[in-house]
């Protein structure tokens, strides 16, 4: 069941803590799926579309690695390293935001068309500026950018020539007083030089998933902080949902929320986002269930 397009207001108490904080913060945001709370742990992985076949390894990897250690990965769902990063999440049963620079009702690149779907039915989200309808004009990649880096802790740069969007994003960044990690790469690569333009201008090398979860101060076995439950001020329909999740007794994916509790896709969509907020729930590999405190 394709999930429906919600709308978020910078008002909401769901709107994203780091995204208000940098400047030029969107209004108004447009999402499919599980939307981030304040609870999460993102890291964004970018780089160049026409990316090397290491550079993809490496993004893939250093994807898997880090949402086993309970961080959620951003990236653009462009081609190359965005799309490598993307996939090692899902691969690794973790949980992946894609921002895109477009309305919500068509995917750009259409060769991702499938990927943003695998990224919702494993329990992530597709997040816009933009309203249904909007195309993909060259400009708004650029003011997507400022949101890649603005929902994450850091942002981790493979594979950027000079003039590139990740180098745009590294520098969104930069100013938005988050952390940028570099991996560096032969100085003979065009693939390279923003790269290291980056890390010459301040910004952390780094080579492996350790160094960045040692500069983020990230332990192996670190995940979310609990938050205490408060089930006396549940609604009736997150009631409906807990009861659903604690009968199964197991882990349910959204779609079979969708056909225990009846309820329509956007309602299931913004209740689980609330309960995942307040600590009841959790998501594991696209699946949610009752948190064990």
């Amino acid at each position: 069941m394709k999930l429906p397009v919600c709308v978020l207001h910078e008002e909401s108490k769901l709107y994203p803590s780091l995204l208000f904080e940098i400047p030029g913060a969107p209004k108004t945001l447009y999402y499919r799926g599980i939307p981030p709370t304040s609870r999460e742990s993102c890291v964004a992985i970018v780089g160049t579309r026409k990316a090397s076949r290491e550079g993809l390894v490496l993004a893939h990897e250093l994807a898997e690695s880090l949402v086993l250690r309970g961080i959620t990965i951003v990236s653009g769902l462009a081609l190359g390293i965005d799309g490598a990063a993307h996939e090692g999440a899902l691969k690794a049963n973790g949980r992946a935001i894609a921002v895109l620079a477009n309305g919500l009702d068509a995917v750009y690149p259409r060769q991702h068309e499938h990927l943003a779907e695998h990224i919702l039915e494993s329990g992530g989200c597709l997040i816009s500026e933009y309203p249904e309808g909007t195309p993909a004009y060259p400009s708004q990649f650029l003011e997507r950018n400022r949101i890649v880096s603005g929902l994450s802790i850091a942002t981790i740069v493979i594979e950027a020539p000079l003039r590139s969007g990740s180098i745009a994003t590294a520098r969104n960044a930069i100013e938005q007083g988050r952390e940028v990690f570099v991996f560096p790469g032969s100085v003979k690569s065009v693939n390279y030089k923003g790269s290291h333009m980056l890390i010459r201008n301040g910004a952390r090398l780094v080579t492996s998933c350790a160094d960045i979860l040692e500069d983020l101060g990230v332990e192996s076995s670190s995940s979310p902080t609990t938050i205490k439950e408060n089930t006396a001020s549940l609604s009736e329909v997150e009631s409906q949902i807990v009861n659903t999740l604690t009968s199964a007794r197991e882990p349910l994916t959204i779609d079979k929320i969708l056909e225990l509790t009846t309820l329509q896709p956007h309602i299931v969509s913004e209740k689980l986002t609330l309960l995942l907020f307040s600590g009841m729930i959790e998501e594991v590999g696209g699946k949610f269930r009752i948190k064990n405190n």
